[in-house]
């Protein structure tokens, strides 16, 4: 059985990405002991390897590239698996000038046929030469790619001669891999990442966001093709000696509580995940096992990639709390494949920051204005003024800037909701091969537009959403998580079952529409869940809407996880989505499966 590397170097002093390239920091890493591991689905440790054994095998897949005479500067597209090859096949790219490029493992994307199409987009838009995979996969690669000079397992590599074959490492100024950003689907956008961008983005979340330190020891499951795990969980640590233990995504899935027990049985002290993730473990609870879990030295509990939910947070610290874990550990953060990873951070040891706003100030304004500890004033009902709580997601790296601007790009005040922009030595340098994509999200004066929507307060970023998901409807301004999240809510419905968002129908006015995946059989049941629905609506944003039940495993999310409205959008309005009441309703915009007139 083999051994987990160790969490702290016996002579290498501590360095936190001081380093140009990935290669200088890979082959000052390779002079320690610490290194990576990978878990099964239980926790048991199946593969561990030092940064001297990762770098070792690196150097030897590259020179059996160059031996096979691949030219320098060719795009090699990797399935990122959570495993050791995955590790040595993108560290070889670097070491023979190759740029690697990350695609995805997963087929639950939409079934067979979407995922090949993914995959011969992103093949086809990076202008892969070589494309390696594991054997179970390798038949998905050929359909996607068949064209290709080499398609193979990495045991097919491992296999070609190495003799004669020479380095041939970026230096800083060059490349370093082609990054596709999760909601990246018929119309691939690869983020082109160079040396100085990863190398400067990986010294900002170490050495300011996380604060490394001589020891720390990192856990993640999350999937090696996104940004968050690929930056957060692979380069940035290997850049700053740091080891890491792996679980694979799909055995997080099915065994959430395994990343639990690997944080506390190695001693982890840094790991991230989406909202969902904490909510996952959450809500499986302790089941028991209150004993052997130790959180008590996790100390950066960080959240991205999607919406930061407080009240999940709450939920997972007040289920965990016996096992030692702090609230405190909690930091938000805010980042984009289009600004290599990482762009604001909270204040460490601090735990969750809430600001309160006024949420019909906003739905009618859109701006935000702070809700008083007391509300005195009524609404004409009687009901108290409605808050919304968001979580501030920090303050911008150093040398890097945020801002909010209007339409018009102008800069706004503190309060003011308006397009994130953001500016820095981590920003890409454009989209790969694509100049109008790139054009399409650079400001006049050369930032870079996130395409998200938000606010500053002192200094700190809030993240409100997506502008292209924002629901504006009769001038109202409606954020599609707080109609989304309140469905949730209700019984019967369970957590990412819901997408909203709005549509132009044929008679040229905007209708609000609520997809909701339903596991009823029963027509009334459903219908009366559907009443639910539109009740649960109205009282959330003052809006009717449109409720459209549909079957489980319908809606669509990104690679990373995250619901993707816009490809949900698109499947209803080209009539792919069917309402499971169809056969007993009538289908238009009287009929009361559909929408309810407001009271």
């Amino acid at each position: 059985m083999p051994s987990a590397t160790a969490s702290t170097n016996s002579s290498l002093s501590f360095r936190i990405a001081e380093f140009e390239t990935l290669v200088d920091g890979l082959d000052y890493a390779a002079s320690g002991e610490t290194g990576c591991n990978f878990f099964t689905p239980r926790g048991e440790l199946q593969a561990a390897l030092t940064y001297r054994e990762i770098r070792d095998r690196a150097v030897a897949l590259a020179q059996r590239f160059t031996r096979a005479g691949v030219e320098r500067g060719s795009r090699v597209a990797l399935v990122a698996e959570t495993s050791p090859d995955f590790l040595i096949f993108f560290f070889g790219c670097q070491y023979a000038g190759l740029i690697p490029v990350p695609v995805p493992l997963t087929i639950h994307l939409g079934g067979h046929d979407a995922y090949v199409e993914r995959l011969r987009s992103m093949i086809g838009k990076a202008g892969a030469q070589i494309a390696v995979g594991p054997a179970e996969m390798l038949h998905y690669l050929k359909e996607a790619a068949g064209g290709l000079k080499m398609i193979g397992t990495p045991a097919d590599f491992y296999d070609l001669p190495a003799e004669g074959g020479d380095l041939r490492p970026f230096a800083g100024h060059e490349a370093c891999y082609i990054q596709y950003s999760s909601g990246s689907t018929s119309l691939p956008r690869g983020v082109f990442v160079s040396q100085r961008a990863i190398t400067s983005n990986a010294r900002g979340i170490g050495q300011h966001g996380l604060a490394l330190r001589s020891g720390d020891r990192a856990t993640s499951w999350l999937p090696l093709y996104h940004d968050m795990g690929l930056v957060g969980f692979c380069l940035t640590p290997m850049l700053s000696q740091i080891t890491i233990d792996y679980l694979a995504t799909k055995s997080f899935a099915l065994r959430p509580l395994t990343w639990l027990k690997l944080i506390s049985q190695y001693g982890g002290t840094i790991s991230f995940s989406p909202t969902f993730g904490y909510d996952l473990c959450a809500t499986r609870g302790l089941n028991g096992s209150a004993k052997t879990i130790d959180l008590s030295r996790w100390r950066v509990a960080g959240i991205g990639g999607e919406m930061v939910r407080s009240e999940t947070l709450d939920r997972f610290a007040q289920t965990f709390g016996v096992t030692g874990f702090s609230p405190k550990a909690f930091l938000p953060s805010y980042g984009l494949a289009e600004s290599t990873l990482a762009v604001t951070f909270a204040s460490l040891d601090k735990g969750i920051e809430v600001d309160r706003i006024d949420q019909e100030h906003y739905t009618h304004t859109g701006n935000v204005a702070p809700v008083p500890i007391k509300v005195n004033s009524k609404k004409a009902n009687g009901a108290n003024r409605a808050a919304r709580s968001f979580v501030i997601c920090g303050a911008p790296m150093p040398d890097h800037e945020v801002e909010v601007r209007s339409e018009k790009n102008d800069r706004l005040t503190d309060h003011h909701v308006g397009r994130i922009v953001v500016r820095g030595p981590s920003v890409m340098d454009g989209y790969y091969n694509d100049p109008a994509a790139t054009a399409a999200i650079t400001t006049p004066d050369g930032w870079l537009d996130t395409g998200d929507l938000g606010y500053m307060i002192d200094g700190r970023l809030v993240v409100t959403g997506r502008r292209k998901d924002l629901v504006i409807l009769n001038g109202l301004n409606i954020w599609p998580q707080d109609v989304e999240w309140a469905v949730e809510a209700l019984e019967d419905v369970r957590g990412s079952d819901v997408a909203c968002f709005s549509v132009i129908e044929t008679d040229g006015n905007e209708r609000m529409i609520v997809v909701l995946q339903c596991r009823l059989h029963d027509v009334a049941a459903r219908e009366n869940l559907r009443k639910r629905v539109a009740a649960t609506v109205r009282r959330t944003c003052g809006a009717d809407c449109r409720v459209v039940l549909v079957p489980p495993k319908t809606l669509k999310f990104t690679s990373s996880g995250k619901l993707s409205r816009s490809a949900v959008k698109a499947d209803y309005i080209s009539g792919e989505l069917s309402d499971l009441n169809l056969a007993f309703t009538e289908h238009d915009d009287s009929a009361p499966a559909y929408s309810e007139q407001r009271s």
